[in-house]
């Protein structure tokens, strides 16, 4: 599993001209569903999405959960592409839908049980996504 991780001070995502999830201060997540992934790799990747210590703090850094701030989780089977050869991406590493999506469902599950306010955007929709980005601050995330 993948995931784009960016700080940011709001972030939307519209689906077919409504606004379907929006946050503020927190963190928009990205997250790409490759051909080998379980649950066990969603609930890992929800845990560092939650656990990630890219807030500045006085005393360090902090994560999303040290300071109870949301996640937008938007489904990305582009993370996946394959650019090596050629001009046109390859994405057949990339999860079938009807194996992504339960995933997907399990990050956005996990990161509820553990107490985190979660927006998303429709899985397999054309979603426009807009962030104001922090910093910036934007990190690639793997299990």
């Amino acid at each position: 599993m993948r995931a784009v991780v960016s700080r940011v001070d709001t972030a939307a995502v519209t689906v077919d001209g409504a606004v379907v999830g929006t946050i503020g201060r927190g963190l928009l997540a990205l997250v790409g569903v490759g051909r080998s992934d379980d649950e066990s790799s969603a609930r890992t990747m929800a845990r560092k999405i939650h656990e990630l210590r890219i807030f500045p703090a006085d005393d360090g850094a902090r994560s999303a959960d040290d300071l109870g701030l949301p996640v937008l989780v938007i489904s990305q089977f582009t993370l996946y592409a394959d650019t090596r050869k050629g001009r046109r991406p390859s994405w057949q590493d990339a999860a079938p839908g009807d194996q992504a999506e339960p995933l997907v469902d399990e990050v956005v599950a996990e990161l509820r049980r553990r107490g985190c306010t979660v927006a998303t955007g429709v899985f397999g929709a054309r979603m426009q996504v807009a962030s104001v980005n922090d910093g910036p601050m934007t990190l690639v995330l793997e299990t």
